[in-house]
């Protein structure tokens, strides 16, 4: 399963990394755009699989940031 942006941005700050758990509704990344701190929230409980960016890195809406299981 995958967590992907919601905007188009840069990845402002990674929450979490590869291996940790995470519950449905925690932040697990924030975006940055037009100067504004976007938090992206788990959908459901899993486990980072994968971390496909990093931070600084730009993103478009719907691409794919974390890779869990």
């Amino acid at each position: 399963m995958e967590i992907k942006a919601t905007i188009a941005g840069s990845i402002y700050r990674m929450l979490v990394k590869q291996g940790d758990g995470f519950k449905k509704g925690e932040e697990v990344v924030i975006l940055e755009s037009m100067k504004m701190e976007i938090p992206i929230a788990a959908e459901q409980d899993g486990k980072v699989e994968l971390i496909k960016l990093s931070e600084g890195d730009f993103v478009n809406e719907g691409d794919v940031i974390i890779v869990f299981s």
